[in-house]
């Protein structure tokens, strides 16, 4: 397997493309319209719910900057949001490397851009077991597969994309942006993406240890009543 050596990264990296697909929507009224002051020409990817959050922040200003990760794609949500961000473009966009002219072609190609930072955190999977009575579908409903595929590709490459997993650190990151004219460092992308990645790993714990804890013969009974 042939694997690319990166030779050359920018410190700074300008936050042109933002993809926000969040369970926990707090925070967003005052961090989006933030984002767009420090950086006017900044372009916002969404889904579902959080679209319409969005929509709603944004207002008039919506129809310049806030496009649906399905217009982008070419391809509309499945029933009950069950695939929405699984795409190549995305992950194209969140993966790609500055300076690699093959890369940069690849986006020419399929008309993609390179996504600078995601805003993602999942499916609430931890409440969802801890309610009384929870069933083993509803607890398989709510593991999230896009958001965590999101969060671990814009993490791993820290060299150029912000992965942004919990609301509190919404304001260290606008101070980071405003500080450095609209761009994110590495050391910031670097700290952002160890979070990323403790971030997923506690989640899929949480679900393998769910898992255990339920045997086939109460997954069979879940299913065959």
């Amino acid at each position: 397997m042939s694997i690319n050596i990166v030779k050359e990264i920018d410190d700074l990296t300008k936050v042109k493309n933002v993809l926000v697909s969040v369970s926990d929507k707090k925070g967003l009224e005052d961090f989006i319209p933030r984002l767009m002051e420090i950086n006017p020409g900044i372009n916002f990817f969404s889904t579902g719910g959080t679209f319409a959050q969005l929509e709603n922040i944004l207002g008039n200003r919506a129809e310049q900057c806030l496009t649906q990760v399905s217009t982008y794609t070419g391809q509309p949500e499945t029933q009950g949001g069950l695939v929405k961000t699984l795409d190549f473009k995305i992950y194209l966009g969140l993966l790609t490397e500055t300076y690699n002219e093959a890369h940069q072609q690849d986006l020419i190609r399929t008309s993609a851009v390179s996504i600078d930072m995601v805003v993602v955190n999942l499916y609430p999977f931890k409440e969802t077991i801890s309610k009384h009575g929870v069933t083993m579908e509803e607890a398989r409903g709510n593991i999230d597969i896009g958001g965590p595929c999101m969060i671990r590709a814009a993490a791993k490459n820290f060299l150029r994309v912000a992965s942004v997993v919990d609301p509190s650190d919404y304001n260290a990151i606008l101070n980071e942006l405003k500080k450095h004219k609209g761009s994110t460092s590495l050391e910031l992308r670097y700290r952002l993406a160890q979070k990323a990645f403790s971030h997923t790993a506690i989640y899929d714990r949480q679900i393998a240890d769910f898992f255990k804890q339920n045997s086939f013969d109460e997954v069979h009974k879940c299913y065959n009543n």
